[in-house]
């Protein structure tokens, strides 16, 4: 699902250069459950934002489903991007102004498809996540597991190949983090690829695999529990 070989970021400092990304191979297959950690700067949000297509890497080959991914303008990343992957992040990235219902539909209104079939999906998916009574809510009147929730529900509606989970649960109690992993989980059991970045050493371990980054290269990669069959 996902291939990255020999992996180079830099990003420019003044006269200077800051190497984020050091040569990373990597490989996630679908359908795993997959955790990212590192501390601040050591290129882990970076390499979600390549694998995101939200940013580009400078050397290497990054293979997203079989597709080499290069020279890609804005128009064909968005493209690519609503056709095999789902969002979720830490700080929700709700639309204040829209209600719950109307945030998860809001990415199928970008694949062309009509109102009616819109609200009959997004419905689907806030029921999904156990949030049928909140539909007309904003995000204002819901709590942050709520909102978590919505954004989960928001980034399954267009049934990508993957998930990114940008901290999920990094603005949320121990309990509610551990509902949202439940969530998590659940949707993986599903067949659905979840690559997970965080800095917590017990979300991480509710994955399968733990990636380890350190000042731009992979210090460890363990499995943490049997390999699905």
């Amino acid at each position: 699902m996902i291939i990255i070989k020999d992996l180079h970021k830099s990003y420019p400092m003044g006269k200077d250069s800051l190497h984020v990304l050091k040569g990373l191979n990597l490989e996630i297959k679908e359908g795993e459950f997959v955790s990212i950690m590192g501390s601040s700067g050591s290129g882990k949000s970076t390499l979600l934002n390549i694998i995101g297509l939200l940013d580009t890497h400078d050397k290497g080959e990054y293979f997203l489903n079989g597709q080499l991914i290069e020279n890609l303008d804005e128009k064909k990343a968005a493209i690519l991007r609503n056709k095999f992957l789902g969002f979720v992040f830490q700080s929700f990235n709700l639309i204040t102004y829209k209600n719950a219902l109307e945030n998860v539909a809001l990415p199928l209104y970008y694949k062309g498809i009509g109102r009616k079939e819109r609200q009959k999906t997004a419905m689907e998916y806030l029921d999904k996540v156990g949030l049928t009574d909140w539909a007309n809510h904003l995000p204002s009147e819901l709590s942050g597991g709520q909102k978590q929730r919505v954004a989960i529900a928001r980034a399954l509606v267009t049934n990508p190949k993957v998930v990114l989970a940008d901290e999920p649960t990094g603005a949320l109690d121990s309990t509610t983090s551990h509902s949202v992993m439940e969530l998590l989980k659940e949707i993986n059991r599903e067949g659905m690829t979840v690559v997970v970045i965080t800095h917590e050493e017990d979300i991480a371990h509710e994955t399968d695999r733990i990636i380890r980054l350190l000042d731009g290269v992979i210090t460890s990669d363990e499995r943490t529990k049997k390999v699905k069959v």
